[in-house]
């Protein structure tokens, strides 16, 4: 096809469908305005920051960047403040030896509002490329989106934003499905997500969550969901850890339903924790990638509890070669040379898990549409209800490879009651799961581990929490029934100063998502964490 350059006018009005948040449309300034991301530094360059600390703020300060400069030394700078998900990041000059780096960390970690000191980490696409060119997809007719699509194509009013390189909102497959909002970008500060030329990923990424199917243009779509664009990359694929963590707080304060995450790295970071489970507080549906290494093990943001991780699996439904595996792997879903949207206007054939993860996004805005009713939770839950068993090990694909039709035409509501019959008693039905690890509350503030707990029996009644050991330290144990993230000033229920073996009971009605916090408050240990959800 003809490439054609980005728009001269960005503001230029294209057919975008909007989509209602409460009473209005809520507009692109209205959301920046009340997103919580401090401006960076005018000179702050897009990309990788090396020389860069994040500083995790407690969430009862009330200003964070002025903590976070109250606790650096006079060698280092605030240059940017997050006050909805309570981060600082602090700049070192490039030749600062590696000592006084090390000097800020033991600096600022024993100021009493200082959480967690950790490096502004390089995030990356996970993109296995292959020669562009347009031939027959697979990825559709393998999930069954042809039998869904007789029940709906994906709804405008559901939203998946994709953070990414951007995506290139005029492109001929895509003007119709992009929201009217468009995005953000927060590598140049403005209200236009264009990607670079030849910055393919983001395009390709949100053509296959959501373009436009049916419609006589270019490929197919899993679905006809609106897309949002959250420029957080570069045109290399790369970007700051901050700048993924505000990419996520941003798509969720705007009002979407599903986020994709199609980017990652090899670690765990306090800091990408907390901007997911600020998400999924918000009710937001999070996919992320799992890695293209090969290897056995899931990358970041994919390995939180909060991000549902997905593998890629061949068109024959055996696992691709490149997909990381584990234990966190929860959906497995096609990736391997996927034909989709780039940008001057062409289509190209990529494989990896950025592909994969999209996949299962388009798929959630296909169930959503269907059943607007569905929680975060719920949605979850029904993709991994109606999975298909791929005989794959759990590690390469979890519940199992995604399938539209299934889930389209499962009602996650069946009305399974009989008006006649009796409820049961209380504890007639018993599931028990179990968590293990170890905490070190030595330190002036002390650590904490977080599970999530889905629950399992046909009519819940209640659950009992018992956190055993060790003998030589102070846990605490924090609970909530609503699926919100537990902390030690907000929860549903707690045990506290109880020594070394806790138990929590709470009342449940069905439609929760029990989340736990075990905190070291002194000493150090291995602990044990049961769960016994009762049901009727």
């Amino acid at each position: 096809m003809t490439q054609n350059d980005p728009p001269d006018d960005p503001a230029r009005a294209y057919d975008r469908r909007s989509i209602l948040t409460g009473a209005g449309s809520i507009g692109i300034g209205s959301v920046i305005g009340s997103s919580g991301i401090a401006t960076a530094t005018p000179s702050r360059e897009p990309g990788p920051k090396n020389d860069e600390l994040i500083l995790g703020i407690s969430p009862s300060a009330t200003d964070v960047a002025s903590e976070a400069r109250a606790a650096v030394p006079g060698n280092a700078d605030v240059i940017h403040a997050n006050e909805s998900i309570h981060y600082a990041v602090v700049s070192f000059p490039s030749d600062a030896p590696a000592r006084a780096r090390q000097d800020v960390i033991d600096a600022v970690t024993r100021s009493p509002a200082v959480e967690y000191a950790e490096p502004n980490a390089t995030v990356a696409s996970l993109l296995e490329p292959d020669d562009p060119y347009y031939d027959l997809q697979h990825a559709p007719q393998q999930i069954g989106c042809e039998t869904a699509w007789e029940t709906t194509r994906g709804s405008g009013d559901v939203v998946i934003a994709v953070v990414d390189q951007g995506i290139q909102y005029d492109h001929p497959a895509l003007e119709a499905t992009v929201d009217d909002r468009v995005g953000t970008d927060l590598l140049d500060a403005d209200d236009d997500p264009y990607p670079a030329s030849g910055a393919d990923h983001g395009t390709h990424v949100g053509g296959i969550a959501a373009g436009g199917s049916d419609d006589g243009t270019g490929h197919a779509g899993i679905s006809d969901c609106s897309l949002l664009s959250v420029r957080a990359l570069d045109e290399n694929g790369v970007g700051s850890l901050s700048d993924i963590a505000d990419a996520i707080q941003w798509a969720a304060d705007a009002g979407a339903d599903i986020v994709n995450l199609s980017l990652g790295f090899d670690g765990s970071y306090d800091t990408l924790t907390a901007a997911c489970e600020y998400a999924a507080d918000h009710g937001v549906l999070l996919v992320g990638a799992a890695g293209n290494d090969g290897s056995d093990r899931v990358y970041s943001p994919a390995a939180e509890d909060s991000v549902v991780a997905v593998s890629a699996v061949d068109s024959d439904d055996s696992l691709a070669s490149f997909s990381n595996t584990g234990s966190a792997i929860e959906l497995a879903a096609p990736g391997s040379r996927l034909v989709s949207s780039v940008t001057g206007d062409e289509y190209a054939r990529m494989s990896g898990t950025s592909m994969a993860a999209p996949v299962v996004a388009g798929v959630a805005g296909l169930v959503l549409s269907a059943y607007p009713d569905l929680s975060r939770t719920e949605l979850r839950e029904h993709l991994r209800a109606t999975a298909a068993d791929l005989g794959l090990r759990d590690t390469q694909q979890g519940y199992g490879r995604v399938d539209a039709a299934t889930a389209v035409e499962t009602d996650p509501f069946p009305d399974e009651s009989d008006p006649d019959e009796e409820p049961g008693e209380c504890g007639d039905e018993t599931i028990t799961a179990s968590a293990s690890g170890s905490l070190d509350g030595s330190g002036w503030w002390g650590e904490s581990d977080r599970y999530s707990y889905s629950l399992n029996a046909a009519t819940p009644c209640s659950a009992t929490i018992t956190l055993e050991g060790p003998t030589d330290a102070n846990f605490d144990l924090y609970v909530t029934t609503d699926g919100s993230k537990p902390t030690r000033w907000e929860h549903d229920a707690s045990s506290t100063d109880a020594g070394t073996s806790e138990s929590i009971t709470v009342s449940l009605e069905g439609d929760e998502e029990i989340r736990l916090q075990v905190h070291a408050v002194s000493g150090s240990g291995e602990y044990t964490l049961r769960l016994e959800e009762r049901g009727r």
